[in-house]
Parts: C-alpha cells; structure tokens; sequence
C-alpha cells in the first residue's frame, strides 16, 4: 500500500469517521485499521520474519503478516491481500479471529495509530517473502518463550504488543 493510498478513519468503537490518505493519517496520528496475523504450522511452530532495513522493526522479528486495511475493504479481505502480499499465501487458508487492541507509536517519522485486527493462519506452504521482509524463522512455543524472556531486543516493538495484547501465554513456560 502506497502512502496516497485510501484508509477508513475510525473511532475507539471501531465506527467509520472519514476516509483519508494513509500518509495523512499517520502524519495527524489518526486510528485506523490493520491487520495482523501469525503464521502457524502444522507442527505448531510460529513463522516470524524479520523486516527490512527500510521498516519499522528494522533487523527484528515481527508477525509475518501485517498491512493496512483499505478504505471499504473487509478484515477478511486485507487478512487475505497482506498473506498473500507478505508470505505468498493464496486461496481459502484456515484461519482464526483472536481480538483487537490500539498500537499507537511514533517510528520512523510518523505516528501510527492502528487498530491491530489480530488473526492466526494456519498453513504448512512454504514463505514467499516480500521486499519487507529480509529472512524468516519458524520458532516453537518453547523457543519463543525462552527468546522473548531472555533476548527480547530480537523481537520488535509490535510483537511485543502482540505477545502482550493476544499471546500473553509466550510469557508463561508450559507445564507437562
């Protein structure tokens, strides 16, 4: 999505105020949508993929999908663009609606202030990673926990939401 391209401005409740530039958006600090989602496989393990030089998280793990909705656009049909986009995932995947929280940050000149629409997909395809994205790693449940408790700085500010807001077992060992 270009910076002139069309997002819905949206109140606290989710309700369409306007429809404006993503780059006006972030330049006022104004809500939108985005979504999110984890890649997991059949085996349980968590694809992460660490962004680019040139993107928020620069040199960090982040969730491997993740964009912006377009103005008029469903949750749905942005989940399915950004997979598709991100890590070439195409057709009708198995997926999961987790929940929604506001990540407003002020990064790489701009104010975003996103409704993270939070989802699982599961699939054992394998990554095609876009310009956004420089390599990518499967993790486990356990390499995820023992990593974000003792090297967190590996892991991006968003994740960190992430875990905090959706996933707050990653902070928890599993008990057999």
């Amino acid at each position: 999505m270009s910076q002139d391209e069309l997002v819905d401005i949206i109140d606290q409740e989710g309700n369409k105020l306007k429809v404006t530039t993503k780059q006006e958006a972030h330049s006022q600090g104004l809500l939108h949508k985005t979504v999110i989602s984890e890649v997991i496989d059949s085996q349980g393990r968590w694809l992460m993929v660490k962004q680019s030089k040139d993107r928020q998280d620069a040199g960090q793990y982040v969730s491997p999908v993740g964009g912006h909705v377009s103005a008029g656009e469903t949750e749905i049909e942005a989940l399915k663009r950004e997979a598709q986009e991100e890590v070439g995932l195409t057709g009708n995947f198995k997926h999961h609606y987790i929940g929604r929280a506001v990540f407003n940050r002020h990064v790489i000149g701009r104010q975003e202030n996103h409704l993270f629409v939070m989802y699982s997909v599961f699939s054992d395809a394998k990554p095609v990673l876009s310009n956004e994205s420089e390599s990518c790693k499967y993790f486990t449940r356990e390499e995820l926990t023992f990593e974000l408790k003792n090297h967190p700085e590996l892991f991006g500010d968003s994740f960190h939401f992430v875990v905090k807001n959706f996933h707050q077992h990653l902070h928890e060992p599993r008990t057999h």
